[in-house]
């Protein structure tokens, strides 16, 4: 999740009148299946006509994206994409509700496509597997009347925003961290962006990601409800959806605060400013750093429980991560610590070093940071512990 919202101030969005002109007429079982839309005066008849024919595109099937797939299937939205490059794991389980045990191991499109239409065998399901790139993200939102932004990154996330001010059309992004919740809608033409709130990416660890920190799985829910009701507001024109508004949840305290946000005058004068591409950051850190495999690092322990190698190495994880799995022999130095110097000491200069994490992108950033200070002895473990669990100990967990 992001940090808070760059400003207050009193918002200059418009509230705009329905996305989608209406669709043919609702047959006798559609008129059934959306009975309690049809008695809402904001949606009635006609709102669900607009829902029928709305196309919606959906980018991320994991924990944001799961309630809202669900709940615009049910609402009856006629075209739902799915974007997502992903596979179906056993730690997704916890707040990815769109999949099941038995989809583990299965692309996460197609999973959440079986879902949707065992909700709603009347919505048509789009798959795009893959992420989203600068070379195809225009070409895939182009379809769509609207987006729905749940991804977990923040390239993608501003690639979406940029694409979207670009085409025109509206999206609704939302964030979890922890307890914690954001949701908000991106309309360049109508009001604020993502961009005004948060002109620039943070810089590589200052923004810890759900799989470093964790989420409350309901807090997933409740933030994705939230959105897909948005989306449905938006398609139909009812009420007031959260344009020049920042929607903040803390579940540890069961508050949500409604933030007023505006465009900043400062980013609508500047150049945009490219979007990155996805995941730039860890793969070029990865290439710029010297690694070591995981039977190799079993090796390098062997010998150093032999007494015949030195070697220090390095868990740059969370306390909390350690907890859940840890390889024998390692010392905790959480990542912050190494990138800002304060832990540099704890690194003796004339010892082999080995760093490591979950899957290999923080350690490169640590290692980096050591190379950087004059530490020439290091490696990073390729894969991080979850190589090790596969490769070397398949009796320890993976998360």
């Amino acid at each position: 999740m992001t940090g808070a919202a760059a400003g207050t101030a009193t918002g200059t969005a418009q509230v705009p009148g329905p996305l989608v002109a209406p669709g043919p007429d609702l047959t006798a079982e559609e008129v059934q299946r959306y009975s309690r839309h049809l008695l809402l005066p904001q949606i009635g008849r006609g709102g669900q006509r607009r829902l029928k024919a709305a196309r919606v595109l959906v980018v991320g099937a994991g924990g944001l994206g799961s309630p809202v797939l669900l709940y615009l299937a049910a609402a009856g939205v006629g075209t739902i994409g799915v974007v997502d490059d992903d596979t179906v794991e056993v730690s997704n389980l916890q707040r990815q509700v769109v999949h099941g045990s038995a989809d583990v191991g299965r692309a996460k499109v197609d999973s959440a496509r079986e879902a949707v239409r065992g909700v709603n065998p009347l919505v048509d399901v789009v798959v795009h597997p893959g992420r989203l790139g600068p070379h195809d993200a225009s070409a895939v939102l182009a379809g769509y009347d609207l987006v729905v932004d749940g991804s977990d990154n923040f390239p993608t996330r501003y690639l979406v925003d940029d694409a979207c001010a670009a085409l025109g059309i509206p999206c609704v992004w939302g964030a979890v961290l922890r307890f914690g919740g954001q949701v908000s809608v991106s309309w360049a033409a109508r009001g604020p962006r993502y961009r005004d709130l948060f002109p620039r990416p943070p810089a590589p660890g200052d923004a810890p990601s759900c799989e470093e920190a964790g989420v409350l799985g309901a807090v997933c829910g409740a933030v994705g409800s939230v959105m897909a009701a948005e989306a449905v507001k938006l398609v139909t024109g009812a009420g007031t959806p959260l344009l020049g508004r920042l929607l903040v949840l803390d579940a540890l305290a069961m508050t949500w605060r409604s933030l007023a946000v505006a465009a900043d005058p400062a980013r609508a004068a500047a150049p945009e400013p490219a979007a990155p591409e996805p995941a730039a950051c860890a793969v070029e850190a990865v290439g710029e750093v010297p690694e070591v495999g995981a039977a190799e690092l079993a090796r390098l322990l062997a010998e150093r429980a032999a007494g015949r190698r030195e070697l220090l190495l390095l868990d740059v994880r969370s306390p909390a991560e350690r907890e859940i799995v840890a390889i024998p022999g390692a010392v905790g130095i959480p990542l912050q610590r190494l990138l800002s110097g304060e832990a540099l000491a704890e690194v003796p200069e004339d010892v082999d070093v080995v760093l490591h994490c979950k899957s290999g992108a923080r350690s490169a950033q640590a290692l980096a940071a050591l190379r950087a200070a004059g530490r020439r002895r290091g490696r990073h473990l390729r894969g991080g512990v979850l190589a090790w669990v596969d490769e070397v100990d398949p009796s320890l967990p993976r998360y």
